[in-house]
C-alpha cells in the first residue's frame, strides 16, 4: 500500500522547474494510500503550483498496479479539461489497473511550448517509484502528449494514441493548430516544431499502438497511417467510427483502446 512516506513521489526536475508534487486532497487523506474509484474516490496528486498542475489517481484495491496515465484532447486548448478523461479513468479501474488522469497547462491557461510538455512529465515524475510500468493513453493532441512522452520520459514503458495528432507538418490544419500551441508558424520557431512533433521524435523505441477512426472528423486518419509506416508502431483503424468515439465508453471503439492499453501494461 502507499503509505505517507510515499506523499513525496521521487521527483526528476522537469526542464520548467515546476515545484515538487505532494498527495493533496482534503477529502482523501494521504494515508488512505489506495482505493476504489468506483465508489467515487480519487486522490488529487498536485505536482505544481499551477491550478492546472494536477492530477487525479484511482486504483482498485491492493499492492501495485500498472499505472495507465490518461491525458485528454481539445488541441491543447483551455476549453477542454480532465473531465473528458474521467470516464475512461473509472473504466480502466473496473479493469483492474490504475489510471492517472492528469491536467496540464494549455493555450490561453498559462500553457504553450514547452510547458505543456513539461507539465506532462511531471505529472508521470510525481507518481510513487513503487508502481508497476507506466503507459501513457492520449486522445487527439492528448495523444501527441501521450507518444512525446514516451519518446522523453524513462518510466513510460509505451503508449496508445487515441486519433493523435503525431505529425505537425503533414497537414496544414494540424500545422495551423500546432502554431497555436508553439508559438509561430515551422519557419518562424522551427526548433519547437522538432522538440514537440512527434514525427520528429522518431525512433522511439518503446511500443506504440494507434487507433484511429477511419471517418474521424477532426484528426485525419493519414496521420496515424503515416506514422505508423514511419515507425513501425502498430495501427489499429476503426471503420465507421468518428473523432469522439474513441473517448465515449461502450463503445467498439474506446474497447479498442483500452484493450491496447491494457495489452501494453500488462506485457
Amino acid at each position: 500500500m502507499i503509505g505517507p512516506s510515499a506523499r513525496l513521489a521521487g521527483h526528476l526536475p522537469p526542464r520548467s522547474g515546476v515545484a515538487a508534487s505532494r498527495w493533496d486532497d482534503p477529502q482523501v487523506p494521504p494515508r488512505r494510500g489506495l482505493f476504489f474509484a468506483s465508489k467515487g474516490f480519487r486522490l488529487r496528486i498536485v505536482y505544481g503550483p499551477h491550478p492546472s498542475q494536477f492530477g487525479e489517481f484511482s486504483s482498485p484495491s491492493g499492492e501495485s498496479f500498472p499505472v495507465i496515465v490518461v491525458i485528454h484532447g481539445g488541441f491543447w486548448h483551455q476549453r477542454h479539461g480532465l473531465e473528458l478523461g474521467r470516464p475512461l479513468a473509472a473504466d480502466l479501474v473496473i479493469h483492474g489497473v490504475a489510471a492517472y488522469n492528469v491536467e496540464y497547462r494549455r493555450v490561453t491557461g498559462g500553457g504553450g511550448w514547452p510547458a505543456t510538455g513539461d507539465d506532462v512529465l511531471a505529472a508521470i515524475d510525481a507518481l510513487d517509484p513503487a508502481l508497476g510500468p507506466v503507459v501513457t493513453l492520449g486522445h487527439s493532441a492528448g495523444g501527441h502528449l501521450a507518444v512525446w512522452a514516451a519518446a522523453r520520459h524513462p518510466r513510460v514503458v509505451g503508449a496508445v494514441a487515441q486519433a493523435g495528432v503525431l505529425d505537425f507538418l503533414q497537414h496544414p490544419e494540424i500545422t495551423r493548430r500546432a502554431a497555436e500551441l508553439l508559438g509561430g508558424t515551422p519557419a518562424e520557431v522551427p526548433a519547437l516544431y522538432a522538440d514537440a512533433s512527434p514525427a520528429a521524435q522518431l525512433p522511439i523505441r518503446k511500443p506504440l499502438i494507434l487507433v484511429h477512426g477511419e471517418d474521424d472528423e477532426d484528426v485525419p486518419f493519414a496521420q496515424s497511417e503515416a506514422f505508423a509506416r514511419a515507425s513501425g508502431a502498430d495501427l489499429i483503424a476503426l471503420p465507421s467510427t468518428g473523432h469522439m468515439d474513441l473517448i465515449t465508453p461502450g463503445t467498439p471503439a474506446w474497447t479498442a483502446c483500452r484493450r491496447a492499453a491494457l495489452h501494453l501494461a500488462r506485457p
